[in-house]
């Protein structure tokens, strides 16, 4: 208690010796953060993107902050200020609730649109302003988001918007509902034409915003702990006479359940924004590969002295370089994106997209985990019908912006269980071989380890496909054969059966299933992902050399495949 009076007193007798010499101190306001309660100044958390440095907590942001804060300096240029809201229905009170958002925020309506750049790269840009009547969305609103897209279809701009919403408004009855058909309208217009649309949702987006323009983005990002729904959460309560667990409609749990590609801390949208404008910037990717020479394949005269049972063994050990590895090696700047955007996001599937060279590629990879914990968590590397369909969104997405599309193939098979089979897992990836094999990019699929059977299919109907030279490929497993055929489960029976379904790399070879053949060499595992760099560029130069025919060429390959006799 002395100490603290001690303290005190020092304190008043140095404010009053400033004072005294006609200085006044200057003490800076502080904030509290609502989630930690942590004090600090408002000149630090403004340094800081106002997120809390405490504990991370976004604090909620006007419209013309969150431009201030990530935009390049003095690049937004406002457009569409002409558009000026009435009250159609003769609401009540309405005129009174607008003047309180002009007067409160200085914006004429709740959402700004523009022009801008981030880190040298250029977009259409809106913002939606919380503070003007909860960023609800009227007919003036949605007009304005209309033209910002048409406009970036006839300019050649890709869009970037904030969302941060109420919902429709209520005050504008059914005009203010069409508003979420004419803006998706809108988004479909600027999509065809192939613009890239990125949502950043923002703390909250909940309604008819929700429910059109926020999630229809092409990547779709999120503010963490940002709530995002479509019904309000007292609402489902009193109608589901139930409590909802607290990380309900959340940000995370969007994340979870597939609807979020990627949470993105504010302090590093700037960054990622950039670098996904930049990765989605040049359109024939081609260009990228003008100075790789092609890829002469040197037949390998040295014999694997390893059974085909000992292969199989092989390919399933647990210290063998899981999707992940590879893709961390080959691939720099790469985003990982999550979720089907219908119901979860599969771990066994990972996707994203990352630059092999100068070129953006999209990366596909089943994923075993590499610890206990991780397999758990990725089924065992045995996808489930989200995970097929998550793999899907993303080759259509990189169809869309002419990306070619390297595949990771690691799996014992799809995941067999009551669920799969609730939620379509033969449908899934029914889609996927059907898609893939009209998908008009290059597509390359390296089996890494296991090929089980239609679950390793579901992302093998390539352009080229390489295989390790331990990796299998089979149409059940060995164990499973012996036991169909045989009803034998010993270890020598699954080998015979091995030896007589013809699995190795060699057998794919020879039938033409696969093209290639890497040698493995973990030991030196940065040079064997640096050759195979080299051989993927080498041969997506080969395919895009007759880029106009790269589905018509993938249907002839498969075409081919099989036996038969056939009578004259």
């Amino acid at each position: 208690m002395i100490r603290l009076q001690n303290i005190v007193g020092l304190f008043r007798k140095s404010r009053n010796n400033l004072e005294e010499g006609g200085i006044t101190p200057v003490v800076e306001e502080r904030m509290r953060c609502p989630v930690c309660k942590s004090f600090e100044t408002k000149r630090n958390i403004a340094k800081n993107k106002m997120v809390c440095p405490s504990c991370g907590n976004h604090f909620r942001i006007g419209a013309r902050t969150r431009i201030k804060a990530l935009c390049d300096k003095g690049s937004f240029q406002e457009i569409l200020t002409e558009l000026a809201t009435n009250d159609p229905l003769d609401f009540p009170g309405y005129d009174v609730k607008l003047e309180s958002g002009r007067m409160g925020t200085g914006e004429a309506e709740a959402v700004l649109c523009g022009r801008a750049v981030f880190k040298s790269q250029p977009c259409a840009v809106f913002v939606m302003e919380p503070q003007f009547m909860m960023g609800s969305m009227g007919s003036v609103v949605g007009e304005k988001l209309a033209r910002l897209f048409e406009y970036a279809a006839t300019e050649g701009l890709p869009v970037v918007g904030f969302t941060c919403s109420g919902g429709a408004r209520m005050q504008e009855g059914i005009l203010s509902l069409m508003q979420m058909a004419k803006v998706s309208g809108a988004v479909d217009y600027h999509s065809k034409g192939g613009g890239l649309y990125i949502t950043v949702l923002t703390d909250p987006t909940t309604g008819g915003v929700t429910a059109s323009f926020a999630m229809l983005g092409d990547i779709i990002l999120s503010e963490p702990n940002a709530t995002i729904g479509f019904a309000g959460r007292r609402v489902i309560e009193q109608t589901t006479k139930k409590k909802l667990p607290e990380d309900f409609q959340r940000a995370e749990f969007l994340l979870e359940h597939g609807f979020v590609d990627a949470i993105v801390p504010r302090t590093e949208l700037r960054k990622t924004i950039a670098t996904l404008l930049r990765q989605h910037g040049q359109r024939d990717h081609s260009y990228a590969l003008k100075n790789v020479a092609f890829r002469k394949e040197v037949e390998q005269f040295t014999v694997n002295a390893l059974t085909p049972y000992e292969r199989v063994l092989a390919a399933r050990a647990q210290d063998r370089p899981t999707a992940r590895a590879y893709i961390e090696n080959l691939f720099e700047e790469r985003i990982e994106f999550h979720g089907d955007r219908k119901f979860a996001d599969d771990k066994a599937v990972l996707g994203g997209i990352g630059m092999l060279g100068e070129m953006p590629v999209t990366f596909i990879g089943i994923e075993r985990g590499r610890n206990l914990e991780e397999r758990i968590l990725c089924n065992f590397g045995s996808p489930m019908p989200e995970g097929y369909r998550k793999a899907l969104r993303l080759m259509k997405q990189a169809e869309k912006f002419k990306r070619p599309i390297i595949c990771f193939v690691d799996t014992a098979g799809a995941f067999c269980g009551e669920e799969a089979e609730e939620r379509g897992q033969g449908q899934a990836i029914a889609d996927n071989l059907m898609e893939m094999m009209a998908l008009q990019v290059p597509v390359i699929t390296v089996v890494i380890g296991e090929g089980g059977s239609g679950g390793a299919l579901g992302l093998s109907v390539a352009s080229r496909v390489y295989m390790l030279e331990n990796a299998v490929f089979s149409v059940i497993s060995p164990e499973g054969c012996a036991s169909i055929l045989w009803d034998a489960a010993s270890r020598e029976a699954a080998a015979e059966a091995a030896k007589c379904l013809c699995i190795t790399a060699e057998d794919m070879k020879r039938f033409g299933i696969a093209e290639r053949i890497i040698n493995e060499n973990f030991s030196e595992f940065e040079k064997m992902c640096e050759d195979l760099k080299e051989t993927l560029q080498g041969d997506l130069k080969e395919i895009y050399q007759d880029a106009p025919k790269i589905s018509e060429k993938r249907y002839e390959r498969f075409r081919k495949l099989g036996s038969w006799t056939e009578k004259k």
